[in-house]
């Protein structure tokens, strides 16, 4: 069901637009530093996982500088693309170690078919459950989710509660879930909306 979203190219473009629309957003702000004006200062990722046909552009994380000589800070905006420093996409991430509670025969195939290695699995399995949940993002978020999401079964067990899973469509359900995630992605700051 979500393994077909990895390869989607139209969902990959999809959170493209979504994250342009938040580099639009933090451009439009100042520097939350100085207050100076932000320019554009994207850089390349070489991400893993990305669907065929993508292009350097599907590749670039958008990120600002501060015009200001004696500030230049620079600002990245969240990301529904890339789950902070990881190397693979966030959808890949979160779709491969979503499939540990389900289907293990799915999940091998589709981690053999992008070339992650069982270790790699097991490494964002550990993320999930030991570093996601320690974290502040986390302390603060897991008590808006009454009864409280399985920390054993994540990330599935939190892709759970996004949408109806009888009635909404699987890009729906784990673009929401991209969009909480976003605030750990990058440079969110306080007051900024996604």
């Amino acid at each position: 069901m979500y393994q077909s979203l990895v390869a989607d190219t139209r969902f990959h473009r999809l959170l493209l637009t979504l994250d342009q629309d938040c580099a639009g957003a933090c451009r439009n702000s100042r520097c939350p530093v100085c207050g100076g004006v932000l320019h554009a200062a994207h850089f390349a990722r070489k991400p893993r996982g990305m669907p065929s046909g993508a292009t350097e552009y599907d590749r670039r994380r958008f990120s600002f500088c501060c015009a200001e000589p004696e500030c230049r800070k620079r600002t990245t905006p969240p990301s529904l693309r890339f789950l902070g420093r990881k190397v693979y996409l966030a959808t890949v991430v979160t779709v491969v170690s979503a499939l540990q509670r389900g289907s293990l025969t799915a999940q091998r195939q589709l981690a053999a078919r992008l070339g992650i290695s069982p270790r790699t699995v097991v490494r964002w399995r550990r993320w999930w459950r030991e570093i996601f949940t320690s974290g502040p993002f986390w302390t603060q978020a897991a008590a808006a989710f009454m009864p409280p999401v399985d920390r054993a079964g994540l990330p599935a067990s939190l892709l759970d509660r996004f949408g109806d899973p009888d009635a909404d469509a699987p890009d729906h359900r784990l673009r929401l879930l991209l969009r909480f995630l976003a605030p750990i992605t990058g440079g969110c700051r306080p007051g900024h909306v996604f």
